[in-house]
């Protein structure tokens, strides 16, 4: 087998964070349990594709969807969120540019400081970029960007015709990166769950019957087999 570095280099990668609360179901643990052991696999794995030369990953942490969960688990997410984000500033000693996705006016001020805080001060980091999916949901983020071009119409600032899919892009979250090349879908499920809908167009989708808080570096390297073995067509023959 290659090395990982050998066949990850400038790869974008996705990662859907899924299993949690049933990994800590199948050991009689609340489901904090689950989200307190994905959160330490969750900082490894970004450890290891930046080790292994990935350009860039998007983690989905927490949807627009997942604030319908008991106010328990919700909150104890949040915590770990914030214990994240103090620790997060040491990803700027390892050169990576950290941005954070979602609409960020949900939470709480002070994760609101540190997210902007972070941002600002990795912005011009030149390894891999991290990003982060909090209150991230593709649909509305595809809403956010079409509200921002017809305000931008209704300014005069720019014509209908002119709405192209570069133009959506730069509205996206995720302007001037590039788009997944896979999306991986630890857990068993095979859907996408309002991941990156606009940005997945022509990504490739992985799963893996294995729980986020079981996820190795080793079903990283395996995930990453998997899509090198793909032919990408993009609608091509």
């Amino acid at each position: 087998m290659a090395q990982p570095e050998q066949f990850a280099q400038g790869l974008s990668i996705g990662i859907i964070m899924d299993g949690n609360g049933r990994w800590a179901k199948k050991r009689g643990l609340p489901r904090t349990a689950g989200h307190k052991k994905g959160a330490e696999v969750f900082q490894d794995i970004t450890r290891y594709c930046n080790e292994i030369g990935v350009e860039s990953v998007y983690f989905y942490a927490f949807s627009t969807e997942n604030w319908s969960r008991p106010a328990e688990e919700v909150g104890a997410i949040m915590r770990l969120f914030g214990e994240y984000l103090i620790k997060a500033f040491d990803y700027e000693k390892e050169n990576n540019r950290v941005v954070f996705l979602g609409d960020r006016t949900a939470l709480e001020p002070r994760y609101q400081k540190l997210m902007d805080e972070i941002e600002q001060k990795t912005a011009h980091n030149t390894g891999m970029t991290l990003n982060v999916a909090v209150n991230y949901g593709g649909r509305a983020e595809i809403v956010r960007a079409a509200r921002a071009l017809a305000e931008k119409v209704a300014k005069g600032e720019l014509r209908p015709e002119d709405i192209d899919e570069a133009a959506m892009c730069s509205e996206m979250y995720t302007h001037g990166q590039k788009d997944p090349d896979f999306i991986l879908r630890p857990s068993g499920e095979k859907r996408l769950s309002n991941f990156m809908l606009w940005q997945a167009a022509y990504s490739e989708l992985v799963e893996m019957d294995v729980l986020w808080p079981d996820f190795t570096r080793h079903d990283l390297d395996l995930a990453i087999e998997e899509f090198n073995r793909r032919t990408r067509r993009f609608g091509g023959i």
